[in-house]
Parts: structure tokens; C-alpha cells; sequence
């Protein structure tokens, strides 16, 4: 049964891109100039040219560091904040507003300040770390307003220790809320972090590739890197969710076991 389902997704994901293959095909045919809009194929080529060259893997491999590290970053300061404004209704207050002005300020300008204060080859770790933090703060608050209530004070009844109540109570009420804020913030944390690259032009990144995809008018690698961006970016989103199943998988063996 199991099986039957996943042959059946994979069919259907497969019909998906064949389908926009297609259609991206039949649009490149249309214009007719692949300075416009190279074809799939070309794109493909290219990738296919790219993948036997050693710069490639030092270039992305440097690229995925920076957007990890800034979300590693803005995971564990996003916790710290939730849970010190969760035990803090003075924290709440004070804390609250910054989380408006990071959501509310352009990219740009965050990208623009920053490099007046940092390193250009630290700019998109900062910036994945500030497109992060709110997503993963606002999400973990709620999760953690969301303990039931019930439950805390059966603890305490029972006089519960609170690593105890922090493995069985609060961290099953957490993670779904922790891992709806990781799937959210993977895309964000790739799209901040590339076009900090873009701008910064760190000498080794695929921001400056396609700067200079840009620059020289080779629309085929434009292509072929934003193609490399979307597959690294499923790629963790997917290592995440795993991780996070990982995770949850082995609390619960941990709790049947006590």
C-alpha cells in the first residue's frame, strides 16, 4: 500500500515537471532568441557542464555554509527569544516591536547597512540570520502559548522535574510548530542569502555567478544557476524535515522507554 502511494506520487511529480518542461519549452521556441530565454535543454547542458568542474562544489559548498549557518543561527537566538518572552511579559513588550521592524524593512536595505557594519563574505549568513529569526520566533511563541495549560499544573502537582516537563510536555507542543517555521524559512533564508551574494559579490558564491551571468548577458548560466539554487534549497528543506522526524522519532522512543 505504502509503495503503491509513493510510485504514485512520483508519477505524479514526474507528469508535473514533464508538463512545465514542456511549456517552458514551447515558450522558448516562441521567442525564438536564447539570449531571452534559453531552452531547457541548453539549461540542462550547461548544469551538466558545470557538475564536472571543481569550482562548482567549492562554490556552492561555500553558498549552502553561509545560508546554514545563518539559519543554525537564527534557530538557536529565535528559541532563546521565544522562550525569554514567553517567561517574561517585560521582555514581550520590549522585544515584540523588533520583530515588526525586521519584518517590516525591505532586504535591500538590511543588505545595504550591512555591509557598512560586515565582512562581505559574512553579509548572507547575517542576512538568512535576520529573514530567519522572525519566522522561527513568532512560531515558537505560539507553540509555547499554546502548552496546555492542564497539563503544567498536573505536573506540578506531581512535582514533576522540569527537564521532565520540558521533553514531555513542551517540546511535543513545540515541534509543529518548529518544523512549519523551518519549512518556511529554508526558501526565505536561500532567497536572502543569494541576493546578499549578489550584492556583496563575495569571491566565491553563487550570488557573484549570477551577477556575472548578468553582466555578460549569458542568460543560459543565469538560468542554469537559479536552477542550482532551487535543487540546493528542496534539498535542505528536505535534510531539515528529515532531521526534524529524526528528532521526533527518537523523543518518543526516549518517553516510551521511561
Amino acid at each position: 500500500m505504502m509503495k503503491n502511494k509513493i510510485l504514485r506520487s512520483l508519477i505524479r511529480c514526474t507528469a508535473i515537471l514533464l508538463f512545465w518542461l514542456l511549456a517552458w519549452q514551447l515558450a522558448s521556441y516562441l521567442v525564438g532568441k536564447e539570449l531571452l530565454l534559453p531552452s531547457p535543454r541548453g539549461v540542462i547542458t550547461r548544469i551538466g557542464e558545470l557538475l564536472l568542474t571543481k569550482e562548482f562544489y567549492k562554490i556552492t559548498a561555500v553558498s549552502v555554509l553561509r545560508v546554514l549557518g545563518g539559519i543554525i543561527l537564527a534557530v538557536l537566538l529565535g528559541t532563546v527569544l521565544a522562550v525569554l518572552t514567553y517567561v517574561s511579559k517585560v521582555a514581550d513588550a520590549l522585544l515584540r516591536p523588533l520583530v515588526t521592524v525586521i519584518k517590516a524593512t525591505p532586504v535591500a536595505s538590511f543588505i545595504i547597512l550591512a555591509l557598512v557594519w560586515l565582512d562581505r563574505s559574512n553579509l548572507p549568513i547575517f542576512i538568512s540570520l535576520l529573514m530567519v529569526l522572525p519566522v522561527v520566533w513568532t512560531n515558537l511563541s505560539e507553540g509555547l502559548r499554546e502548552v496546555d495549560k492542564k497539563l503544567l499544573e498536573m505536573a506540578d502537582v506531581y512535582r514533576v522535574s522540569f527537564l521532565s516537563k520540558v521533553m514531555h510536555i513542551y517540546i511535543p507542543s513545540v515541534m509543529p510548530y518548529f518544523s512549519s517555521a523551518t519549512k518556511t524559512s529554508i526558501g526565505l533564508a536561500w532567497k536572502a542569502g543569494v541576493a546578499a551574494e549578489v550584492i556583496a559579490l563575495p569571491a566565491l558564491s553563487i550570488g557573484k555567478k549570477l551577477f556575472d551571468s548578468k553582466a555578460y548577458l549569458e542568460t543560459t548560466d543565469l538560468f542554469a544557476w537559479t536552477s542550482v539554487v532551487i535543487v540546493l534549497s528542496l534539498l535542505l528543506e528536505i535534510f531539515f524535515e528529515a532531521l526534524i522526524s529524526s528528532l521526533t522519532k527518537r523523543r518518543a522512543v526516549y518517553a516510551e522507554d521511561k
